[in-house]
């Protein structure tokens, strides 16, 4: 039981964060999570090897097993938009202007397919390696770095329709792309 807890405690703010931007409704976090640690201890926990990247690929599949249920994602992020704008105070203006523009990086966020989010989240939200995020997804190396790359290139799609990207040539737009998409899920 003791043993239990602690694995809660150790894992409980990344699981939650990695459900809250899946899903980017809190209770519906709140709920996921508890589902991920119920399924964590329900299992022989133990014997896993890498705890934290097993827990978060059980978060992701809950959160994708949750979003073919409910397909009311846009409508939740732009209620909730101003929590991936900064935390320090701004002048009005500018606290209106970065929470339009987190609106924006959110709703292109929630345009992409839910397993290119999948990759992009724990790519830039929790900082895996492609390899660590091909064995939580369970998916081969290849599909992973394919997934982040069409990501990337749709976020530089999306951003330039909306206006948040210059159009310029080269690869440049794929680094801002990975930048602002860096910045939305943090």
């Amino acid at each position: 039981m003791e043993s239990n807890r602690k694995l809660f405690e150790t894992y409980s703010k990344e699981v939650y964060r990695t459900c809250y931007f899946m899903v980017h409704d809190a209770r519906d976090a709140e709920d996921l999570c508890q589902e991920v640690f119920i399924t964590a201890f329900r299992s022989p926990w133990r014997e896993v090897e890498y705890l934290r990247a097993w827990l978060l690929k059980i978060a992701v599949n809950a959160c994708l097993n949750h979003l073919k249920r409910s397909r009311s994602l846009a409508r939740k992020v732009s209620e909730h938009a101003y929590m991936l704008a900064g935390k320090e105070m701004k002048a009005p203006e500018r606290a209106a202007e970065e929470r339009e523009q987190a609106e924006r990086i959110a709703e292109a966020m929630n345009r992409l397919p839910a397993q290119i989010r999948a990759v992009l989240t724990l790519r830039y939200m929790h900082d895996f390696s492609l390899a660590d995020i091909a064995e939580a997804l369970s998916i081969p190396l290849g599909t992973a770095k394919s997934r982040q790359h069409k990501g990337l290139k749709l976020m530089k799609e999306l951003l330039k329709d909306s206006g948040m990207l210059e159009s310029e040539g080269g690869n440049g737009g794929y680094e801002q792309a990975g930048t602002y998409t860096e910045a939305a899920v943090k």
